[in-house]
């Protein structure tokens, strides 16, 4: 049996690999790594890394240049080859980066890569001194707006500006409709591409203030991911027979069929609401209550195909069709009704006297008309027994004085006669 020969052939056989390999990597040839690696800013927050070729290679050898980053100490994992002799990163100027690169021979060739070259571009500013939280919106694919904090050691006197750029401006411009809410600055910009487009350039961003003790700060925005769709306007309802139907405007700054809604809905009677999806600016809802209120209000989002953004419309204005029945108006008429009643009741028991009355009058006694009848008669002789010598006593005195008259005049026509 050759049961204890078995590891003693494992370790020969160990053995030769090892040695195979140790004699391979002893006639391996070491690249030379690339020299004068150095970086140059091409525009706000763009570096360009440049540096020349290695000396004394094989053209054997398929050379091509291998990159990485390292921020702060952590690398970023992104890795790059290529045969180009330079690369374009972004950087954020808040932290310390350092950029290496080494050659390798890619294909046929048995040569090692050479060791990493690196350089360093260091911050600028006091620590603690950067804006911190930018954030961006690209609002309806017409305007972005970008707010951001001021950081923990600046003074309040810091006045921060805002630059941006993107592929396709010449030079980078600075933003001048700023405003503060709540200790957050912010500042609005216009942005708008060809509508028919299937990439956008990314916007590079920078915030910093004047003094060289403010730190600056930079960002690179994929716009893709910060659209955010108008809320939907000129929402109209309507309801015919059973069927509820629901309309609203489209947005015309984004391309056809790159939007899709979000309608919710519920019924006066209930709380719970519900959410319907639908790909046009319109939707039918049949069999309805008709005893029921509904209300409607709809949102926009932009498909996956179009867009990354994650980012919904605001709500639009809530639209109800329908009339609810209002159970706390029977309530009250249950309530009322009563109330009223006995109110009632009060008050015709107060009168019951005055009513009693009204229904039921008295009956006269006979007596008392006979007194008042002769009463009233005897006053009325008396009166005009009074009348009668009243006038009499004025028809006298009437008389009087026309035989008064007559007398006055007699002996006038006398004299008159005699002297004739």
């Amino acid at each position: 049996m050759d049961g204890p020969a078995a590891p003693l052939r494992c370790r020969l056989l160990l053995a030769v690999c090892w040695a195979a390999a140790a004699g391979t990597a002893a006639g391996a040839k070491v690249l030379p790594p690339p020299s004068n690696l150095d970086y140059s800013f091409i525009q706000i927050c763009t570096l360009n890394w440049t540096w020349n070729p290695p000396e004394n290679v094989s053209s054997s050898c398929d050379l091509e240049y291998s990159s990485d980053i390292v921020i702060d100490e952590v690398l970023q994992h992104k890795r790059e080859w290529s045969k180009s002799r330079f690369r374009v990163t972004d950087t954020s100027l808040n932290e310390e980066m350092r950029f290496k690169v080494r050659s390798e021979c890619k294909y046929g060739n048995v040569s090692e890569p050479s060791r990493w070259v690196e350089t360093s571009l260091l911050p600028k500013g006091i620590p603690g001194t950067a804006a911190v939280d930018l954030s961006c919106i690209w609002h309806n694919l017409e305007y972005m707006v970008c707010t951001w904090r001021p950081g923990e050691n600046t003074s309040s006197d810091t006045n921060y500006a805002l630059f941006y750029w993107f592929d396709g401006l010449k030079n980078h411009k600075k933003c001048s409709n700023y405003s503060m809410h709540q200790g957050i600055s912010g500042c609005t910009f216009n942005l708008s591409f060809p509508k028919v487009t299937s990439t956008y350039p990314a916007i590079s961003i920078l915030i910093r203030d004047d003094s060289e003790e403010i730190r600056p700060v930079c960002a690179s925005k994929n716009p893709t991911t910060l659209v955010k769709p108008a809320t939907p306007r000129q929402v109209m309802l309507s309801k015919i027979n059973d069927e509820i139907y629901l309309e609203w405007s489209e947005s015309d700054t984004f391309p056809e069929n790159c939007l899709f809604y979000e309608v919710e809905y519920h019924n006066g009677d209930l709380d719970t609401a519900q959410i319907i999806k639908v790909e046009n600016n319109y939707m039918s809802m049949p069999s309805v209550d008709h005893s029921s209120k509904y209300i409607f209000k709809v949102r926009a989002k932009p498909k996956p195909e179009c867009y990354s953004s994650k980012l919904y419309s605001d709500w639009s204005e809530e639209k109800s069709v329908g009339e609810k029945v209002d159970s706390t108006f029977h309530f009250v008429l249950i309530v009322t009704i009563p109330l009223i009643v006995a109110v009632s009741m009060i008050i015709l028991l107060v009168y019951l006297k005055r009513l009693k009355i009204l229904i039921l009058p008295p009956i006269p006694d006979p007596r008392e008309i006979l007194k008042r009848m002769f009463g009233e008669q005897n006053e009325d002789s008396q009166r005009c027994a009074k009348d009668d010598q009243v006038h009499a006593y004025n028809r006298l005195i009437k008389e009087e004085e026309i035989h008064s008259l007559i007398l006055t005049e007699t002996p006038v026509c006398a004299n008159s006669e005699n002297e004739n």
